[in-house]
């Protein structure tokens, strides 16, 4: 066999391993889901060190759409959002966008420490789903 062809064969099957590992149907209902994960990355060091936090984040089995209460726990595959909290401040917001990036402007300079929550249409933590990033802001973004 030839290097292109072996190339080829392993390009496909890749194809087919991940697109069997993350393929999810959103038309039926999928029966014993398996649990939802949420990974969290550092936050991207080039728009850091201008002062903007990108922090990166991807999630398995489960969908972020602006869905909440009795209609949220019908939906198959299940959804939620993220719950969000800033150096461990009191309050928090609730993330329904998707975009895979949780993005802060204006910070102070110093360490900061973001929890993010992965939580189902009712507001409830989803068990081992929390996770913690912390990070130093060297500079602080001016807004003129």
């Amino acid at each position: 066999m030839t290097l292109f062809m072996r190339t080829l064969a392993a390009a496909a099957a890749s194809t087919l391993l991940a697109a069997s590992a993350f393929a999810q149907s959103t038309v039926v209902n999928v029966e014993n889901e398996p649990g939802p994960s949420l990974t969290v990355l550092p936050p991207l060091p080039g728009p850091l060190a201008q002062g903007v936090v990108f922090i990166p984040y991807r999630l398995e089995n489960l969908r972020i759409i602006p869905v909440g209460g009795a209609a949220a726990r019908e939906i198959s595959p299940r959804v939620g959002h993220l719950h969000i909290t800033l150096d461990d401040l009191p309050w928090q917001w609730a993330d329904y966008g998707g975009s895979n990036t949780v993005i802060l402007v204006g910070l102070p300079r110093g360490q900061h420490k973001v929890r993010i929550e992965l939580v189902d249409g009712n507001h409830h933590i989803i068990p081992g789903q929390t996770k913690t990033v912390t990070f130093t802001l060297p500079v602080t973004l001016r807004h003129e």
